[in-house]
């Protein structure tokens, strides 16, 4: 009922003709107007043999219905598509008229007058713009009482300023339970933007980092071979088109939220690759001993943990093993040595962490080069 409350840059008509409240919304303002009848009623029952008295006096109840409809709905569409200046002037217009239509028929009606001082408050609460609420429905009380003391009638109905104080008090405070529902959609949908944000980044750094580390290790070694071994060479070159064309395909299922990874396809692959750098590797023949559930996760972190493995950890041995629920990959590399995890360790622990499981890194294989490095995966 509030978001952009202050002044914004004004909707083109058709934006503003396009909201449902600048159409459909005079039917909730105009259910209440029944409540007019008691108006109404006391006016017919004052005027008595004047009719032409009782003719404007009722044109007067009339008029103040039409005002309050028509600053209801303008104020409502400006809440929702930001407030032009013919707006503010519509909605305090008819809120300053329907206050003088209201002291003209005192005279004429006294505490009967009353009866329309709940719409004022209706109007206040529900279709002014921010920090006018509040202070407007207090105003519309204290006139409320105002009204019943002129007209000696504050003892005996006092009971009348119960309407525009509850209606208004219910206004301010559904507009603020609104606000802050409004408020916390948009948290959600910003959080929303920022997980998608998080998701592509990461799965285009898996897609890339491990292809283009293989694209590397192909073009070194068929540069080697296109002079001693040209067949080869073609046949490295022809590997690395299919890739290239392979990534482009998951890049694009990426960006379409449609990426899967399946944990043969990612075993073969990795077995390419580490023998591709020259790295002895030992990888499990056997995917189906993984639960379904979790290999989707499990061809990610290996997909990962084998481009660490090449790109940095300077390991001439590597062991893979899995089981139903866990992944264990060590090097006989260089290790850790104190670095901070890279950005490619620390997408793992993300999707680790959403799959509910959790992540140990450790020291892995002994080797020449260094401790190692073990990354070992559980999953639920």
């Amino acid at each position: 009922m509030t978001p952009a409350e202050p002044v914004a840059q004004a909707p083109s008509d058709e934006e503003y003709l396009a909201d449902p409240w600048a159409r459909h919304g005079w039917v909730l303002a105009a259910i209440w107007l029944v409540f007019l009848a008691f108006p109404a009623l006391s006016v017919i029952e004052r005027t008595g043999e004047r009719p032409l008295l009782r003719a404007v006096a009722l044109a007067g109840v009339l008029a103040f219905a039409g005002l309050y409809v028509w600053g209801f709905v303008r104020g409502q569409g400006a809440l929702r598509c930001g407030w032009r200046r013919a707006d503010l002037v519509i909605v305090f217009g008819s809120f300053l008229a329907g206050i003088a239509i209201m002291v003209a028929l005192i005279p004429l009606i006294g505490p009967g007058a009353v009866g329309m001082a709940p719409f004022l408050a209706s109007l206040a609460a529900f279709s002014f713009p921010a920090r006018w609420p509040l202070p407007s429905v207090a105003a519309v009380v204290v006139f409320a009482a105002l009204v019943l003391a002129v007209t000696d009638a504050l003892r005996e109905v006092w009971f009348l300023l119960f309407l525009p104080l509850a209606i208004g008090a219910f206004g301010l405070l559904l507009r603020r339970m609104t606000l802050s529902d409004e408020r916390h959609q948009v948290m959600q949908r910003s959080l929303a933007v920022t997980a998608e944000r998080d998701r592509v980044a990461r799965d285009v750094h898996d897609v890339l980092g491990h292809s283009l580390t293989v694209v590397s290790l192909k073009a070194d070694l068929a540069e080697r071979l296109i002079d001693i071994d040209p067949e080869r060479a073609k046949g490295e070159l022809a590997d690395i088109r299919s890739l290239t064309r392979q990534s482009l395909a998951e890049i694009r299922a990426t960006v379409a939220g449609l990426r899967v990874a399946r944990l043969a396809d990612e075993r073969d692959v990795a077995a390419t690759a580490l023998r591709d750098a020259g790295i002895e590797a030992r990888l499990p023949e056997d995917g189906d001993v993984v639960d379904p559930a979790h290999r989707i996760t499990m061809a990610w972190v290996l997909r990962e943990a084998v481009t660490n493995v090449i790109r940095h950890s300077g390991a001439r041995r590597v062991e893979v093993a899995w089981g139903p629920s866990w992944l264990e990959v060590s090097d006989d590399g260089r290790g850790l040595r104190g670095h901070k995890e890279g950005s490619g360790l620390t997408g793992v622990r993300e999707r680790v962490a959403q799959a509910g499981g959790r992540i140990e890194v450790g020291e892995g294989l002994t080797g020449s080069a260094g401790p190692g490095t073990r990354v070992r995966v559980e999953l639920p």
